[in-house]
């Protein structure tokens, strides 16, 4: 079963950016129960709840963001990757094509000389 579970996560793409974004979400979850269940007034809950839950979305955005921008340009590096290799195997395929050509004609015109010499 934990080979299966490893084995979506490679396929995935799953990772250290998952699991961040788990320990940050795990994170801010304790941290709201934790205050739920403290012994204070509801006023003074409610004020420090609103904070901590303002400081853990700014952090989980800020993480998101980084992890985005990381994405992206892969992304974008991949892409350049990729189109290089394109780029390449076209013009080795154009550079065969044009030779079987020329030796095309080269057969041809060989096999006409001779039979007009017949």
């Amino acid at each position: 079963m934990a080979y299966e579970y490893d084995r979506f996560e490679r396929e995935e793409g799953g990772g250290s950016g998952t699991f961040v974004m788990g320990v940050l979400v795990g994170a801010a979850l304790g941290a709201g129960l934790g205050m739920l269940f403290a012994p204070k007034s509801g006023s003074e809950l409610r004020s420090k709840l609103g904070s901590q839950i303002a400081d853990q979305t700014g952090r989980l955005r800020k993480v998101a963001d980084q992890t985005y921008n990381q994405a992206s340009e892969q992304a974008d590096k991949l892409t350049a990757k990729v189109s290089d290799q394109v780029d390449k195997i076209s013009g080795k395929v154009g550079d065969k094509v044009d030779k079987i050509v020329e030796r095309g004609r080269e057969v041809y015109d060989r096999a006409r000389t001779n039979a007009s010499a017949v």
